[in-house]
Formats: structure tokens, C-alpha cells, sequence
């Protein structure tokens, strides 16, 4: 959780500050606020009162009293803004209409046929981000905008640079094309970083202050919390846990190097493992289901992600892993115990602190409502620059 300052001139940042420690909490009080974020109690209740004014604050009861005046709960008002979340995956858009607190109001997901244009695709987007808020009733005046994550890598104006399984796709201003069919304001990241957005803003890293998000889904990736403050890294793509390299002689990833994660733990690689003719999403059900062949797969594949879990885990020295995306359904209980052993018996600083390691409670959508948490991530969250 972020600290405050009692300092001139910084008004905006500690309204952030303070709206975070509401969003983060399960109610809190005004007292409760001021220890948190290291503000006096004046300063608190000044910004307290402009956040109920503003109508994204609630008082919603009193905690109980050991004597003297009970104290008033605050909480967010998750009625007081909304954001739609469009997750564009080669395969499927799926799109999420979330509340001012992270949860889901209503989810959508729409298949992609191949070899659409790319302006064709993005127009299904904007027509899937209009379909969700007529059918939830949600007025326009009430959305902050369209969080969009897409495959990466990004430039820093939203135009996609080559993305390495979508043909076609190089050069596109995605971010522009979609403001441009739904006329709302859109915030855009790659997939796996707007991901760990998402479990900041509504999962279970709300108040971590370090920690690392292992993305599986068509590729894999990454995103990084370090010090309270996303890190996207010099040209905005930092995390590509996908290209840490595992096998030195294996298979030849298309980054140009040999053995990479990607290359050996996506879903198309766990397929040729099995022959090449059972889809992924068998594979993990007969693994899940106990089926030996299908297990020791999962488990070599869990196996090599735990050699790059430890090597994040030793970069960073984080207090939190979180494993999500969609191709972790049915087997991520598998992943988490292959990676949390390999974290708690190999990180370089398991004597001096433990680091754990979940799968995140949004896994499936994690992408889509990640999308929206970029919203209001953007919009709500304090920002060193601020």
C-alpha cells in the first residue's frame, strides 16, 4: 500500500493514495485511512469529503465501539463508474463490463474467424463493447472509457509492432481504431501486464506492494509490480517471461533464440508433446482427471515454468507469484504446486522471506477485466510522475 505526503502541491497524488486504501479494503474507517497512508487525520478528512461529494465513496456503517464515538466504514461506491474490458486473443474477444471495484457485471466472448482484416476485427470489438453495456443497461455517461489488452509487442501510441502470431497485424493503431468505432476513450497494454493490473486492482494483489504475473494463454507472458508502480519497461513491453530461455538446445522459438519458455510450455507446444493431435484443452482435462500420460506432460511443462518462476523470483526478490490466463483451466493447481516447490526450495532468499505463489481467483477472464482495471488503473491510481 502506498504512503502519502504531508507536503504542498500534492493534493491529486494523495487522493489517489487514499482512494486506493478504500478500493483495496473491505471497509475502513477514517482513523483506519490515516494510519495506512501516513496522512494526518485533518488531511484525510478533507479528501474523504471530496471523494463522497464526488460520489465515489460511500459511508456504509459503523465498526464497532470500544468506547467513545463509533467509527463511520467507507467504501467504494462500485455504482459510481464503469469500464468495459475487451481481451483480444487471436482465437476470441472476450469482453468484460466491470464495476468502479473490479467486479464482472456482465461477460461476453465472441470467436474470431481466421483471416479477418484487422479494422474488420476491431470493429467486432467495439460492436462487442456496445452489445455489453446495452444489454447490462449501463449509460454512457457512466463508462470511463475501454481498457484494451491485446498481443504485444506495443508501441507507446497503441500501434501493434509486429505481434508474432497474428499475421498481418503489423502496424496496426489498434488503440486508435477502437476509440474511433465506440467513441469512448481507450487505454491499451499488452495482455499478460494488463493482467497483473487486473489482480491489483480486483484479485489478490491489491496490497502487495512487489510482485510477478505469470500470464498462460495462446503465449505466454509477463507483468511486474515493483514498489507499488507497474513496470512496463523502456519500450513498454517488460515481463516477457515467455523468452526466458529453459532448454538451451530445444526447440527454436520465433524471438530467435533456442529453449525459450514460449517455445517449450505454450499450448501448441504441450500438443506436440502429446503427438500433435489432441487439442490442449483435452490434454488438461485428461490431466486433471488423473490420465498419466497427460499429467507427466502438464508436470515437464509445470516443471520448466518453475526454472523461470526461480529465475524471476531471484531478479526480483518479490513477496508474490501469481499464475493466471486461460490455458491454466483445469490443470492450475498442477502448475502452482510444481512452481511453488521449485520457489520454496531454490529462490536464492527462501531463509530470509517465503514468496508465495497462487493461481489468481479471475484467472479466466483475467485479460478481459484486467482490460478494464487498465481504465481505472489509469484514471484512479497514484502515479510517482503525479
Amino acid at each position: 500500500m502506498r504512503l502519502g505526503t504531508n507536503l504542498p502541491k500534492v493534493g491529486t497524488y494523495n487522493r489517489a493514495v487514499v482512494l486506493e486504501a478504500i478500493q483495496a479494503s473491505d471497509g475502513i474507517s477514517r482513523v483506519q485511512l490515516a494510519a495506512r497512508t501516513r496522512l494526518t487525520a485533518q488531511t484525510v478528512s478533507v479528501i474523504v469529503r471530496r471523494l463522497l461529494e464526488e460520489g465515489l465513496v460511500v459511508e456504509d456503517g459503523s465498526m464497532p465501539s470500544r468506547g467513545g464515538k463509533p467509527r463511520t466504514i467507507l467504501r467504494v461506491d462500485p455504482g459510481a463508474g464503469y469500464a468495459v474490458g475487451v481481451h483480444f486473443d487471436p482465437k476470441e474477444i472476450s469482453c468484460v463490463l466491470a464495476d468502479l471495484a473490479g467486479r464482472p457485471v456482465a461477460r461476453l466472448r465472441l470467436p474470431v474467424r481466421p483471416g479477418l482484416e484487422p479494422e474488420s476485427v476491431v470493429r467486432q470489438m467495439a460492436r462487442a463493447a456496445r452489445r455489453i453495456l446495452r444489454e447490462a443497461e449501463v449509460a454512457d455517461r457512466k463508462v470511463l472509457g475501454v481498457g484494451l489488452a491485446c498481443p504485444g509487442p506495443l508501441d507507446e501510441s497503441g500501434v501493434m509492432v509486429s505481434p508474432p502470431r497474428l499475421p498481418g497485424w503489423d502496424q496496426v493503431p489498434i488503440k486508435a481504431l477502437l476509440h474511433e468505432y465506440t467513441r469512448f476513450p481507450v487505454t491499451v497494454d499488452n495482455d499478460a501486464t494488463a493482467a497483473a493490473i487486473g489482480e491489483r486492482w480486483a484479485g489478490i494483489a491489491r496490497i502487495t506492494p512487489s510482485f510477478a504475473y505469470l500470464y498462460l494463454g495462446t503465449g505466454i507472458g509477463g507483468g511486474i509490480f515493483l514498489d507499488n508502480q507497474v513496470y512496463r519497461g523502456r519500450s513498454l513491453n517488460a515481463a516477457e517471461f515467455g523468452h526466458i530461455t529453459v532448454e538451451p538446445d530445444g526447440p527454436e522459438c520465433y524471438c530467435g533464440n533456442r529453449g525459450c519458455v514460449e517455445a517449450v510450455c505454450c499450448p501448441s507446444a504441450i500438443e506436440a508433446l502429446m503427438g500433435g493431435h489432441i487439442p490442449h484443452d483435452v490434454i488438461c482435462a485428461a490431466a486433471a482427471a488423473g490420465e498419466p500420460g497427460a499429467r507427466r506432460v502438464i508436470e515437464r511443462v509445470a516443471g520448466r515454468l518453475a526454472d523461470a518462476a526461480v529465475s524471476v523470483v531471484n531478479m526480483l526478490d518479490i513477496d508474490l507469484l501469481v499464475l493466471g490466463g486461460p490455458a491454466l483451466r483445469e490443470v492450475a493447481e498442477i502448475y502452482r504446486e510444481v512452481i511453488a516447490r521449485a520457489v520454496s526450495t531454490r529462490s536464492l532468499a527462501r531463509r530470509l522471506h517465503a514468496v508465495r505463489v497462487h493461481t489468481s481467483p479471475i484467472a479466466d477472464d483475467a485479460a478481459a477485466i484486467g482490460a478494464a482495471s487498465l481504465v481505472f488503473h489509469a484514471t484512479y491510481a497514484p502515479r510517482l510522475g503525479d
